[in-house]
């Protein structure tokens, strides 16, 4: 783990405070989320103001357009969660949230890309095992609705920002945090694919898609404190 100062390891012990003491202390008899919905979007918001923190610690000098992008895709990230939450007005809030969390990840795969070189059959090879697996779950045995593939591409945009973290994590260590975010953010998709597509219900999907989700988001937030590292 990187090294945070003191405002940074604030945020963070906030943005956990939030989104676990929502799952430990809220509670739902349907048994399918018990985090509020005030306590997911406040842990959102504040990994955005832990993100652009992190933009604003860096130097003239350091990786500037690495943490700005990264701080920009988690914005978009939180528009998703609004979106998603019914918060935004959208004629479908599902596709307003993909369509966010897709130009997240667009942000963070070029933060990516321009920080350092890409070992790309580590993606290559990633992204056709994806495929394989979005087929098997999603795609065989059933008649595809054009949503579901309209989802394919987004997922394995998804994907990329997880293959793409393991190459530079390959290249320097310290930016595991990252290919592991972009892996969380990836599993949270498979489970609100699974709720969305294939209509699969067990206890706790929701908690289970933001126990994946808000994990992933932060590593790929704390980063930005890898780069600065890095680039000392």
């Amino acid at each position: 783990m990187p090294a945070l100062d003191l405002i940074a390891l604030l945020l963070v012990i906030l943005w956990a405070v939030f989104l676990f003491g929502g799952w430990l202390w809220g509670k739902d008899a349907q048994r399918y989320r018990r985090m509020p919905l005030w306590t997911r979007m406040a842990s959102s918001a504040v990994l955005v103001l832990l993100a652009w923190y992190g933009f604003l610690l860096t130097p003239v000098t350091g990786p500037v357009a690495f943490t700005r992008l990264i701080a920009v895709g988690m914005t978009f990230g939180f528009v998703g969660d609004l979106f998603m939450a019914g918060l935004l007005p959208a004629p479908n809030r599902v596709l307003g949230g993909i369509s966010a969390f897709g130009i997240g990840h667009i942000a963070y795969i070029s933060a990516i890309i321009g920080y350092r070189p890409v070992i790309w059959w580590v993606v290559v090879a990633g992204l056709v095992a994806a495929t394989g697996l979005y087929y098997r779950i999603f795609l065989r045995s059933k008649e595809p609705t054009p949503l579901i593939w309209a989802a394919l591409p987004y997922t394995l945009l998804l994907a990329s920002t997880a293959l793409l973290g393991a190459s530079l994590a390959l290249q320097l260590p310290l930016f595991a945090l990252l290919a592991g975010g972009g892996l969380l953010f990836f599993v949270s998709d498979l489970i609100l694919g699974l709720e969305l597509f294939n209509h699969t219900r067990f206890p706790w999907l929701g908690d289970w898609v933001w126990l994946t989700y808000g994990p992933g988001q932060a590593l790929i937030v704390l980063s930005i404190w890898s780069a600065l590292q890095t680039a000392v």
